[in-house]
């Protein structure tokens, strides 16, 4: 076999697209996350990756619990903003949603899900960045009907970025890559980049969620426009270099 490393072949595998939920005494928190999956029927059983600075993995850790909320595909990118871009240490997330209380304790966010999950710790493996949490599925529950949205979805459609502690990250220099690939197919207005998330405004396209039509070039967007992903400011766009 070749001596070679292709991160690219690492973008084929198939994920899905998480809200993970803890708890810590009183406090509440919650994350994206796109790794979550069953490792045994019986006893039914799933693992979660979370990366170590985040809030969440804090709170798992200290209480041994979590709950998996599954998103529909229709989930907006707010929501998934609210969830992927901004840290519980600054913003209370679980007061912008709807959420109940489990059995375990911890908060279950129920808006966009199509079913949720409630697991106890049972073990964890140290992955370097991330840490695995193997845990027993004490609670399960389908809430409606729907379609799961999975990763290539969030990126391919929804034009979603990976937060940087993602362990789906490709960093920088990929994410230029995947944008001068694109260069060429839409038109020729000026792209721009979203400074805090790296969502790009494409002109040719817009932002349906937005109300801004395709062909709306960044200049004639309203200013009280925020960006899909995060919710940034307009300010905090650059043109695309």
């Amino acid at each position: 076999m070749a001596d070679t490393f292709d991160p690219k072949a690492l973008w084929s595998i198939s994920y899905g697209l998480y809200v993970i939920t803890s708890l810590s005494d009183d406090k509440l928190n919650g994350q994206i996350a796109n790794t979550v999956f069953q490792v045994s029927a019986d006893p039914p059983r799933i693992a979660v990756s979370i990366n170590k600075d985040n809030l969440t993995h804090e709170y798992i850790s200290k209480s041994g619990m979590f709950a998996v909320s599954v998103l529909d595909e229709s989930t907006s990118m707010p929501f998934i903003g609210l969830f992927g871009f901004k840290t519980g240490k600054d913003v209370n997330k679980l007061s912008q949603v709807h959420y109940k209380k489990g059995v375990t304790g911890a908060p279950i966010v129920t808006d966009n899900a199509i079913s949720v999950l409630e697991a106890k710790v049972i073990g964890k493996a140290d992955a370097g960045t991330h840490t695995i949490f193997i845990a027993d599925v004490v609670a399960a529950e389908v809430l409606r009907k729907g379609k799961p949205l999975t990763y290539a979805t969030y990126q391919e459609i929804k034009k979603g970025k990976a937060p940087k502690n993602a362990p789906t990250y490709k960093g920088p220099h990929a994410e230029e890559e995947h944008v001068k690939a694109e260069e060429g197919k839409e038109g020729k207005m000026q792209k721009y980049v979203c400074g805090i998330c790296g969502y790009v405004y494409d002109p040719a396209e817009g932002d349906s969620e937005g109300n801004i039509p395709a062909g709306t070039s960044f200049e004639d967007i309203p200013d009280d426009w925020v960006c899909p992903v995060c919710g940034a400011s307009k300010d905090e766009f650059s043109p695309e270099e």
